[in-house]
């Protein structure tokens, strides 16, 4: 083996009045800060109350974890410093979108002259990983395979149960926003990466997209990396939540080549059957059952998992990651972020809060998350 399963983590987080918990655009004096204390690993995101961090090329799950509470630790402080705080939750709770506005740069005019008013609902963020995979050939058929697993994916992550003040009935209510933008939604099977190749040459060459970078699936082929990039998953507002959804698609990606080299390989199933399992994570999370299409059942999602980490097990001990890719029976056993925010608004209301003072206490709790086990 080479140095394939490398990993990177990327964040997207929102920013918000420290005193009322309303979204807040970042002043130039922070973003300044930020960058010129990470970097090239902080940048602006699409809107001015929004930003992304990324991680350097990690070894392992450790070292990953360790640039990632770096970054989160920095953002936190600078943000301080002008009153603010971030949150890492794919929705704010009951900010409206309609008074956002987006960042005064080229590419982002011309991301909202081309996506009209679906770009400017997009009040989401989200988090990324990179596994290295070093053969294009091998990144296009891990692709194929690991769709299964992405549905599995986003219920683990849902945070996203409300919109606009308004409790979506969802829990992953960021899925239907991105879902309104083109090429998004589970990536398409391809036979190799030369069919990959041909259909990124058909839209550049029509002027549709400059590069693949714009093509938006739950996983795709990075456009800049040797990397499998996934991005199903809803943002973490926790840090060792982000960093067990990483190592858990780093060892099931190492899974899938090992069977690979036994020649053997992950049934792939039809988009229009695997779409079903994405919107049941959508809808409800963890908290109801997911399909086994090979067992032809509706299992609970605990047992979902359980099988999953035991088809891991010598995987993430190969990658020295065992101990976040345990933690995932902590996830299953807690609920997920989407049930925390709604029992925090129910505990409010029943302690004689407005729904007003109610939502904003979800966003005091979501603040409280992100500086959690640094």
């Amino acid at each position: 083996m080479t140095d394939d399963f490398t990993l990177g983590i990327e964040e997207e987080y929102l920013l918000v009045d420290q005193d009322t918990g309303d979204l807040s655009p970042a002043p130039d004096t922070m973003m300044a800060a930020c960058k010129e204390a990470l970097g090239d690993a902080f940048s602006p995101e699409f809107l001015r109350c929004q930003v992304e961090v990324g991680t350097p090329v990690s070894a392992d799950i450790a070292e990953a974890r360790g640039h990632l509470a770096h970054l989160r630790r920095t953002v936190a402080r600078i943000a301080g410093d002008h009153g603010l705080a971030p949150i890492s939750a794919s929705c704010h709770p009951f900010a409206d979108w309609r008074e956002q506005h987006h960042t005064d740069k080229d590419r982002y005019h011309q991301l909202s002259r081309d996506m009209a008013a679906v770009s400017r609902r997009m009040l989401i963020c989200g988090m990324h990983v990179h596994v290295g995979i070093g053969s294009p050939a091998q990144r296009i058929d891990l692709m194929n395979q690991m769709t299964y697993f992405l549905p599995h994916l986003l219920a683990l992550s849902a945070s996203s149960p409300f919109w606009q003040g308004g409790d979506t009935g969802l829990a992953s209510y960021r899925t239907t926003v991105f879902g309104g933008m083109p090429r998004t939604g589970l990536p398409p099977q391809f036979g190799s990466w030369d069919d990959f190749d041909r259909s990124v040459k058909a839209l550049t060459g029509l002027g549709v997209i400059e590069d693949s970078s714009k093509i938006w699936w739950d996983l795709r082929p990075s456009s800049r990396f040797p990397t499998l990039e996934t991005r199903v998953c809803d943002a973490s507002p926790r840090l060792d939540d982000t960093i067990t959804l990483a190592a858990l698609i780093q060892a099931t990606l190492r899974m899938l080549w090992r069977l690979s080299r036994q020649n053997q390989r992950w049934r792939q199933y039809d988009n229009v059957l695997l779409a079903e399992n994405r919107w049941r994570a959508t809808r409800y999370g963890m908290a109801e059952g997911i399909i086994d299409f090979g067992a032809g059942l509706i299992v609970p999602f605990p047992q979902a998992v359980a099988d999953w980490l035991a088809l891991i097990s010598v995987d993430a001990d190969a990658l020295g990651s065992q101990p976040p890719v345990a933690r995932t029976r902590e996830m299953v056993a807690t609920g997920g972020s989407a049930a925390r925010q709604r029992a925090v608004l129910a505990r409010a209301m029943a302690a004689g809060a407005t729904r007003d003072e109610a939502l904003r206490e979800v966003v005091r709790h979501l603040v409280a998350e992100f500086t959690q086990g640094l």
